[in-house]
């Protein structure tokens, strides 16, 4: 598994779509959990009570195993399906697609609808930030304060994030570092104690 994935910025992508009076609302929001996902779509759903439709696919995690999309009474994989095709197509995760639907009069059919909720969530990734993220591990380590240099020596070096640190007789460090580069810290840093 590679210790990469891409994502977007918390800034929420907009998206637009109209097809025979049928106006679709997309919105992408960068999401880390599945009660962030079930809040917003709480707030669309109160926002826009008065759509026909409110359709989405979420993807979560680094390794990409954890989504769903769902037709909020659209036919069968006409909605979700395809949202969730364009988060795949980017190859993204830890996002939120929501497109809300507002109905025109006019049935687009089984083809014209998913051509509609693919483009209203393309066009929402098209106006997202997408970055790429490391996947980290944290590390800790557990040395005697007179070792504070040799450990500030390695970290110096690898360059790993301090997300903690403890200073007294024994001293505790806790370092994030891409998920490819922990075992050498750990390795780096275990060596100084038989130096």
């Amino acid at each position: 598994m590679s210790d990469e994935y891409k994502t977007i910025t918390s800034t929420v992508g907009e998206g637009f779509y109209s097809e025979k009076r049928s106006k679709f609302l997309a919105f992408a929001h960068h999401v880390e959990s599945i009660d962030e996902v079930k809040e917003l779509l709480v707030r669309y759903r109160k926002k826009y009570y008065d759509a026909r439709h409110v359709c989405y696919a979420y993807m979560l995690g680094a390794g990409r195993a954890d989504f769903r999309a769902n037709d909020d009474g659209e036919p069968s994989s006409t909605a979700g399906k395809p949202i969730l095709g364009q988060i795949n197509s980017n190859e993204l995760t830890n996002i939120l697609i929501v497109v809300v639907r507002y109905y025109g009069g006019v049935n687009l059919g089984t083809s014209g609808l998913i051509v509609a909720y693919r483009e209203a969530a393309a066009d929402a990734i098209s106006h997202a930030e997408i970055v790429t993220r490391q996947v980290e591990e944290v590390v800790c380590f557990d040395f005697p304060y007179v070792m504070m240099n040799d450990v500030m020596r390695v970290v110096k070096e690898m360059q790993p994030r301090v997300v903690g640190q403890t200073y007294d007789n024994n001293c505790q460090i806790r370092l994030a570092i891409r998920q490819s580069e922990a075992q050498q810290l750990r390795e780096k840093l275990n060596k100084l104690s038989f130096e």
